[in-house]
């Protein structure tokens, strides 16, 4: 990884695959904005995946922990998530997979969405690709999950009013739904730069959406940049609320 442009990432990348020799590993995956050409460092997170021998011990735990625990200091640590499957374990799209993310160990599945972004663009890091370990998704298989995503987690927390007056949730959700239309329509997937695109067309508000691509895509404010007033963050929550709530009860009855 030293080649890379991204100094800070290729580091960071190269601390955790030299660290990760000592479990042993049988395959090193990326997936998200790195594999698919929508990095943007210091701002995107690090969607890893690692797949280790079975069993998972609590020796096992312990030293994914210490693992992550050694690659604090590098700046962009706070990003690195990774799930560690294992080859018994790495065909079930149910099963909870140990997980550090947000600076912590927990469990949570590995999704269809994830394991199609694998197979179509995963970046192989170390060792055997995702089409060796990993079962395809098929289109039913995603489309099923993609639709109780948008219907069972995002619908509801549109009405969780407090959620929307921060960026990520605001960035989030636009994205997803616009990335969940393209692939119930088409069955592709596609990235957040593109999702942003294609929002205004969507009939989303585009104030909202220019103020994504600002902060997501364009050089950092300057520090004398006076922060966003409590009006307008209050604002962009109503238009965000307002406008997905139904488009994505839309989505929901069109495929559902």
């Amino acid at each position: 990884m030293a080649d890379r442009d991204d100094h800070a990432t290729a580091r960071l990348l190269d601390r955790f695959l030299a660290g990760l020799k000592e479990l042993r590993p049988a395959a090193a995956w990326a997936h998200g904005s790195l594999a698919g050409g929508d990095y943007q460092e210091g701002r995107s997170d690090l969607d890893l995946i690692a797949v280790l021998d079975d069993p998972i011990t609590a020796r096992t735990v312990w030293r994914v922990a210490r693992l992550h625990a050694r690659l604090r200091a590098e700046p962009l640590a706070a990003h690195l998530h990774c799930s560690y499957l294992t080859p018994r374990t790495a065909a079930g799209t149910e099963w909870r997979h140990l997980t550090w993310a947000h600076e912590q160990l927990f469990k949570r599945p590995v999704t269809p969405v994830t394991r199609r972004e694998l197979h179509t663009f995963g970046l192989v890091l170390h060792g055997e690709s995702p089409e060796d370990l990993l079962p395809p998704v098929s289109d039913r298989e995603l489309a099923e999950f993609v639709v109780r995503d948008q219907r069972d987690f995002w619908r509801r927390e549109v009405d969780r009013v407090s959620n929307w007056t921060q960026d990520v949730w605001v960035d989030l959700g636009l994205v997803t739904y616009a990335r969940a239309a393209v692939t119930l329509k088409d069955g592709r997937l596609i990235s957040k730069r593109e999702a942003l695109g294609l929002l205004p067309g969507l009939g989303a508000p585009v104030e909202v959406v220019e103020d994504i691509r600002r902060r997501r895509y364009e050089d950092p404010a300057p520090p004398t940049a006076e922060p966003p007033t409590a009006e307008w963050t209050a604002r962009r929550a109503e238009l965000t609320r307002t406008y997905l709530g139904p488009a994505m009860d839309d989505l929901v009855a069109a495929y559902g």
